[in-house]
């Protein structure tokens, strides 16, 4: 798929989609529960690249003490435009919305003191080369937190499934829906020159044909990280 086709199809799925201003998907839950606010937000200049609708970014922009600055990327310019258009609305300021490729990020090295990327590198032709990415523009002493959904449980069985019969997994408006699995999203990040200080998962479920999936809360514990579909991987650039 070429990169022209695949930023339509994406703007057509942000184009049905309204601002998830309270940022609850469980990847940004994730993601909120190892954030150290002073540390990693206050006064820090902050990318979140694979911003979406820019729930996320508005949600960052209001904690006290508020960060330096956001710059909020992503690929679709109907995503950007939807974040732009809710935090002139909100009042929320400290945000630079900008459209860009995680594949290729349009900022120098070294250039931010955070950054987060959530549910996006399953989405881009190369993996690898995203998550080297986020390193790159990531400062020395700087932390990273990134998710990806983990393919070792249930949803991986399923799609190999569906490889089985004969189709393709999806997920709807996707277009590129890479199979990431936390050990190999972990080497990505070793190979890429940061060090991993937490993994954090959730999110178990039951599969049933004609049904949605069924999260079986009871499992989310941490010895079975290694399996759910939710996870998030903090980790950190060495200093100088």
């Amino acid at each position: 798929m070429s990169g022209d086709s695949s930023a339509t199809s994406y703007d057509a799925w942000h184009a049905s989609l309204e601002v998830n201003a309270g940022a609850d998907d469980p990847w940004y839950q994730l993601v909120r529960r190892q954030l150290d606010l002073p540390r990693d937000v206050a006064g820090r200049r902050i990318l979140e690249i694979g911003a979406g609708r820019g729930g996320f970014a508005c949600w960052l922009a209001t904690r006290s003490p508020a960060p330096a600055e956001i710059v909020a990327v992503d690929y679709s310019g109907v995503a950007v435009e939807k974040g732009r258009a809710y935090s002139k609305a909100e009042g929320i300021g400290g945000i630079t919305w900008e459209t860009g490729d995680i594949q290729a990020i349009a900022h120098a090295d070294a250039s931010f003191d955070t950054v987060v990327s959530c549910e996006t590198i399953e989405h881009v032709p190369d993996p690898a080369k995203a998550v080297s990415e986020l390193a790159r523009v990531l400062k020395p002493g700087g932390r990273l937190f990134l998710t990806t959904p983990n393919y070792l449980g249930s949803l991986g069985l399923y799609r190999a499934y569906l490889r089985l019969r004969g189709r393709r997994f999806t997920e709807v408006g996707q277009p590129i829906n890479q199979l990431t699995l936390l050990p190999r999203t972990l080497y990505w990040v070793r190979r890429a020159g940061l060090s991993s200080e937490r993994i954090a998962g959730e999110g178990h479920y039951l599969l049933a044909p004609g049904n949605p999936p069924r999260r079986i809360r009871w499992l989310d514990f941490d010895l079975l990280k290694w399996f759910a579909l939710h996870v998030v991987i903090v980790a950190r650039k060495s200093a100088l």
